[in-house]
């Protein structure tokens, strides 16, 4: 059975959010000082590398990432090419066969370098809301930092999405991955209270 990784590694390269808090991992306690183990420490943004999102995150009296049902981070996942759209919307799907799947990956080669935070990258039109939950599909993943504009303040396709049941999965590593139908497992950390957690998203040939 093959896996493909499909998460970011998360180092002191891995870009954060512009005044968000960037990834650090060090060894509070060394084998030597304890006499038996070496223990580390991590400092991170709930919203770095491969990441998915609790509606929390946009609206304050919606579910946080340890009340999310964890079936709609496992399922048969199709993975879209959408490289070279400016946006991605309902129109650039509606001839794409979804009745067998949950769950949509859109790979848009709009993030490259990975070490730093984009500019532009390829977004979700809300017009995606509506057309996902209508064939079924529950989580949407795409290879960059965000479903919206990255200087985009209304979330327009953040608030669409969850108003239609589809959750959101971001910062796929896609680059290497064929346009076709997987089996996808991006289970969320049980982290009491948070508004998002990072994923370890893998896929399994089917």
């Amino acid at each position: 059975m093959k896996i493909i990784d499909i998460s970011m590694p998360l180092n002191k390269n891995t870009a954060e959010w512009p005044g968000d808090t960037p990834f650090t991992y060090k060894v509070n306690w060394t084998k030597e000082e304890s006499g038996s183990v070496n223990v580390g420490c991590i400092e991170t943004s709930t919203h770095i590398g491969t990441h998915v999102d609790a509606p929390f995150h946009f609206d304050d009296h919606a579910p946080r990432i340890h009340q999310m049902e964890l079936d709609r981070y496992v399922g048969k996942a199709l993975v879209v090419n959408c490289q070279g759209l400016k946006s991605v919307g309902a129109e650039h799907l509606e001839n794409i066969d979804l009745s067998d799947v949950t769950i949509v990956l859109l790979k848009t080669m709009s993030w490259n370098d990975r070490s730093h935070f984009p500019e532009n990258i390829t977004y979700l039109e809300p017009s995606l809301g509506p057309m996902l939950q209508k064939n079924g599909v529950r989580l949407v993943g795409v290879d960059t930092p965000s479903v919206d504009p990255v200087d985009s303040k209304e979330l327009g396709a953040h608030h669409s999405l969850w108003e239609h049941d589809v959750a959101i999965l971001e910062g796929l590593v896609l680059n290497d991955v064929e346009t076709k139908v997987y089996e996808c497992i991006a289970l969320p950390l049980r982290i009491e209270g948070a508004d998002g957690s990072p994923v370890r998203a893998i896929l399994r040939e089917i």
